[in-house]
Formats: C-alpha cells, sequence, structure tokens
C-alpha cells in the first residue's frame, strides 16, 4: 500500500464524523449508533439522506453545504476515496455530514427501520452482467426498505444509459411513483444548484460529451416488486485510466484537483 493511501488511512481515523467498522467488531459489538443517529450523532431530528458508493464524497459534501438543514451520510466500501470529501467536511467544519465506510449491503447493520428519508446513487457499476449487483435492482429495493421510512425517494444520477433504462423499466413495472425522469440532465435542469454538483467521475463523462441521466423515483414499504426481464443494449463506452482532470470547487473560490481512480 502506498505512503498516500497510509497517510489519508490515518487522517481518517482522526475525523470523528468517519465510521470505519471492521467486520468482527460490527458482529461482536454491533453499531453504537443504529437506531440513534439523530439523537447520539446528528443531535436533531432533521431528515437523514444516505448516498450510496460516495467515492470521494463531492456529492454528499455538496448537497450537505446547499441543505445545511438536512443530514448527509457518504458510503462507500473504499475509504481512501472518501478521504477527498472528509477533509473537506472538516476543514469547513459541517456538522450535518458524517462517512461511513462499509458494504452497502450491509446498511441494516448500521440504521434501523424508518431511520432513512432519501437516498442518492450517483454513478455506479451499471453491472451489466449481473442483475443482482445492480443499485437499483429489485433485490437492493428491498435492502433499502429495512432502513427506510414509510416512503423514501431514491435518486439515480448515471452516464449509463443501460443503468437508465432498466431503472426506468424497473420503476415501471412496479408501478412506482416517478418523480423526475431526463436523460439529459444538464439540458433539462441546468439552472438547479442541487443536480448540478459534479462528481469526479461524473466530470469525466461530460468531458467526453456523454449525457447524465437523473430518474428520481419514490419507494413504499409494500408495493410487491417484480424484476424486469428484458434485453437491454449494453453500453460500449470505458473511462479515463489515467490523467487528471479539473473539478468545479465544492465551494466558493476552492479549486479542487482530483485524483484517478
Amino acid at each position: 500500500m502506498g505512503k498516500n493511501k497510509l497517510k489519508k488511512f490515518k487522517e481518517m481515523e482522526e475525523i470523528d464524523f468517519v465510521f470505519q467498522y471492521p467486520w468482527a467488531k460490527l458482529q461482536q459489538d454491533g453499531f453504537p449508533l443504529k437506531g440513534r443517529w439523530h439523537e447520539d450523532f446528528f443531535h436533531n431530528d432533521r431528515p437523514i439522506i444516505l448516498e450510496l458508493g460516495c467515492g470521494k464524497g463531492e456529492y454528499t459534501v455538496g448537497l450537505a453545504a446547499a441543505n445545511p438543514d438536512v443530514n448527509y451520510i457518504g458510503i462507500d466500501i473504499k475509504g481512501a476515496r472518501m478521504w477527498t470529501g472528509a477533509s473537506q467536511a472538516k476543514k469547513n467544519n459541517m456538522k450535518n455530514v458524517a462517512f461511513l465506510r462499509t458494504d452497502i449491503e450491509l446498511l441494516p447493520e448500521f440504521f434501523a427501520p424508518g431511520e432513512i428519508s432519501e437516498i442518492w446513487i450517483t454513478f455506479p457499476d451499471p453491472q451489466m452482467k449481473k442483475t443482482r449487483k445492480r443499485l437499483t435492482s429489485t433485490r437492493f429495493m428491498e435492502l433499502y426498505r429495512k432502513v427506510a421510512g414509510e416512503n423514501i425517494r431514491i435518486n439515480l444520477k448515471s452516464d449509463s444509459p443501460f443503468l437508465y433504462t432498466y431503472t426506468r423499466e424497473m420503476a415501471g413495472l412496479n408501478r412506482l411513483h416517478v418523480f423526475v425522469d431526463t436523460a439529459d440532465l444538464y439540458s433539462t435542469h441546468a439552472g438547479d444548484p442541487i443536480l448540478n454538483i459534479r462528481t469526479y467521475y461524473e466530470q469525466q463523462w461530460l468531458d467526453r460529451g456523454l449525457t447524465i441521466k437523473y430518474f428520481a423515483f419514490g419507494l413504499d414499504q409494500t408495493t410487491p416488486l417484480v424484476e424486469p426481464d428484458i434485453e437491454i443494449e449494453r453500453d460500449t463506452y470505458r473511462s479515463f485510466s489515467r490523467g487528471q482532470i479539473q473539478m468545479p470547487a465544492l465551494f466558493a473560490g476552492e479549486s479542487i484537483e482530483k485524483e484517478p481512480k
């Protein structure tokens, strides 16, 4: 492991709003904030919103900066990535942000039923070969129900035509309420400051001339879910593998240079 990663891991351990729980410790002691995020961490009763697969944490921090009266938690399995967002939140003394290093499938180990009000899924792997691994599959919808309130909003922001099409089909087949559906976000919602928060990977797609898709839908606790059985044309493009991209600043007056994946 490189010295830079080791340095980031050490710094992460010293940030009190970053939680890294090894599986063995989780199994032995459980997570102390489960069901108590409002009382014992955020110290308020405001909504808690998750960003799943938060990567470098740009969206978590951007959302939290734009909505100081809402609580946000970024979740990813790779700790070195989220160091970027965690460092920004610490630098700006943000009180409505937390980061959790864990597998998304372990959400019920960290959150009690009804504790989460909304979920953002930003630029996930579309998992074109494995339906069960798609973060908008019915399998994951059932997982989200275990931590969600009576009705929860799911926001997908993606470059992938495949995942966008699949998610629309899943929502349509199950008659889930659709809030927003656009295949070209920056043409239809260009003035929305929330949707214009750009992640590192999003900037890659925009620089390549690809459109960004945004699909937001509701998920209740009772509708039986059926997995769509359709053929969808697969994406053919690939991510940049090397190089650096200059990102828009998360906060006014700041310039943030992002590292490659």
